[in-house]
């Protein structure tokens, strides 16, 4: 059995959280080019996933050429629209499956659930790889621990 929708809802804010705390993180010195490169990166394939569900045509690649600003305003769009959608999930829509072709051409069929999952796991990994990034760069890269997060009220 599946989670109901409120857990997913849960993952993304924290999800949406970390991002911008990794933003932060990004604006404190000149970042890291590769940093830069994750975090655009975050805002494409978030955008794509999000196009997915919906089965529309993704607003910007997988991997967009994107500055600083640029990241931020593709993050915060990326925030509003998992609002937009996770509002309308159903518990019987977190069990939908939806049928997409990856990057590579392979035509997959997942869950709503498994793909909600996949996002916020996928963005943690890459804001590892930024923090490391960052740490590298001489800088202090943003504390994005769920518990950390939950612990201190950031995400309800």
């Amino acid at each position: 059995m599946s989670p109901e929708p409120g857990h997913y809802t849960r993952l993304l804010r924290y999800d949406a959280w970390a991002n911008a705390e990794t933003l932060g993180s990004l604006r404190q010195r000149v970042a890291p080019e590769k940093a830069v490169r994750w975090m655009g990166h975050i805002a494409g394939s978030g955008a794509l996933w999000l196009a997915r569900l919906r089965q529309e045509s993704p607003p910007m690649a997988v991997w967009p050429e994107l500055d600083l600003a640029e990241c931020a305003e593709g993050i915060e769009r990326l925030a509003q629209g998992w609002a937009r959608y996770l509002q309308t999930l159903s518990p019987a829509g977190v069990q939908q499956e939806v049928s997409y072709r990856n990057s590579r051409g392979v035509d997959w069929t997942s869950t709503v659930g498994d793909i909600l999952t996949h996002v916020a796991m996928h963005g943690a990994y890459h804001r590892a790889q930024i923090a490391a990034a960052v740490r590298e760069a001489g800088g202090e890269p943003a504390y994005t621990d769920f518990i950390h997060a939950v612990r201190q009220g950031l995400v309800e």
